[in-house]
């Protein structure tokens, strides 16, 4: 049995993050500590010479820098040969928009929109105390109640789950004994996550910057409806959980759901 190997990837700390914005669907690019972090996990992962055979990416600034310091940390010290594929088998549609140039990457990669952070409509790339000057009736509702509140040409957590779910079935559907790695946002991570693990719920789990989650799963039998197949835990394993080790700990720093 050949598992399916899925490492779900954060991105680094943005200048969006040590600002306290809102960013969702526009982006800042990398802080030097972000591209630290990012170059400390790509030297990692060269150590363990984990390398994936796919690639999906954030199209967001943040996410591509992400990708883009992994690899030059990855590739220029790994110690296995990478193989050669041509860029010509990257769609031309999956032009990833940051301005940062991206190293040429050997494995199959792709941008996905499915992978960016909600959309924040009318809150999109203020700080929370800019919010409250612009619209106080809201930023008010939003702090005295849980429950759910529609902000004005936002994405709805309904609309994000759907988005996670559709690329979550489509990893399911395309790929089989590969190891995929997942460079993405925290709140549309949880509800990959939720997906994945079945939950009927999404959980807030905070993800730190460059933090991964790493699961193996057995693809032959995920559809299976026997329930002593789908309660056996040999067939599905969390071997990493949030795991930040690769990062001094000098220069962690906590997630931040609302960026």
């Amino acid at each position: 049995m050949a598992f399916l190997k899925i490492l779900l990837i954060r991105h680094g700390q943005s200048q969006g993050n040590v600002e306290g914005r809102m960013e969702g669907w526009s982006s800042t690019g990398l802080t030097d500590l972000g591209r630290k972090q990012a170059q400390q996990l790509g030297q990692r992962l060269a150590k363990e010479t984990r390398q994936p055979t796919h690639i999906y990416c954030s199209p967001l600034q943040r996410a591509t820098e992400t990708l883009a310091a992994m690899a030059s940390a990855l590739w220029a010290t790994a110690e296995i040969p990478v193989p050669e594929i041509p860029t010509s088998e990257i769609p031309t549609s999956e032009i990833p928009t940051s301005e940062i140039p991206i190293p040429e990457i050997p494995v199959p990669t792709v941008f996905h929109d499915d992978l960016r952070e909600n959309h924040q409509g009318i809150l999109t790339g203020l700080t929370w105390a800019e919010a409250q000057v612009n619209y106080p009736d809201l930023c008010q509702r939003l702090e005295t109640f849980l429950d759910w509140i529609p902000i004005p040409n936002a994405e709805t957590p309904q609309a994000g789950h759907q988005r996670a779910e559709r690329f979550v079935n489509d990893l399911l559907q395309h790929h089989n004994g590969d190891q995929i790695w997942v460079i993405s946002h925290q709140w549309i991570l949880q509800h990959i996550l939720a997906c994945l693990l079945g939950c009927g719920h999404t959980w807030g789990i905070p993800l730190g910057h460059t933090a991964i989650t790493e699961l193996w799963l057995d693809r032959d039998r995920w559809f299976e409806n026997d329930p002593n197949q789908r309660l056996n835990t040999e067939l599905w394993r969390i071997q990493r959980f949030n795991d930040q080790s690769h990062i001094s700990p000098q220069i962690v720093t906590k997630g931040n759901a609302s960026v």
